[in-house]
C-alpha cells in the first residue's frame, strides 16, 4: 500500500511540473492584424508572430483567400513568387528556433 501510494504522489507530482512546463511554452495571444504588419524583428517583440499563429489559424481561414485579401490580413509578404507569399515568424520562445508561414496565393 505504501509503494503504490509513493508511486502515485510521483506522478502525480510529475503531471503537474508537466503542466507548467507546457503552459509557459502555448501562448494565447489574439491575432490582430495591424500588430502582425507592423511587426519588427526586436528583443521585445521576437515571438510576437509566433505567438499569434493560433490565433490565426484558429480564427482566419487562410485557405482560398485571394491575393489581395492575404495582403489585407497579413501585409505585404517579406518573401513571395508567382504562387506563395512567405511571412517570417521570428524567433520562438524556445531561443533558436525561427519560423515561416508559406501561404499558396490564388
Amino acid at each position: 500500500m505504501k509503494k503504490a501510494l509513493k508511486y502515485g504522489f510521483l506522478i502525480f507530482g510529475m503531471l503537474i511540473l508537466i503542466g507548467f512546463a507546457l503552459k509557459g511554452n502555448i501562448t494565447h495571444e489574439k491575432f490582430d492584424s495591424e500588430k502582425w504588419k507592423n511587426w519588427t524583428e526586436s528583443e521585445s517583440e521576437w515571438s510576437l508572430r509566433w505567438d499569434m499563429m493560433n490565433s490565426l489559424r484558429n480564427n482566419h481561414e487562410l485557405k482560398g483567400k485571394s491575393k489581395t485579401e492575404i495582403i489585407e490580413l497579413l501585409g505585404i509578404p517579406e518573401t513571395k513568387n508567382e504562387s506563395e507569399f512567405g511571412y517570417y515568424l521570428g524567433m520562438a520562445k524556445h531561443g533558436i528556433d525561427t519560423g515561416h508561414l508559406t501561404k499558396t496565393a490564388k
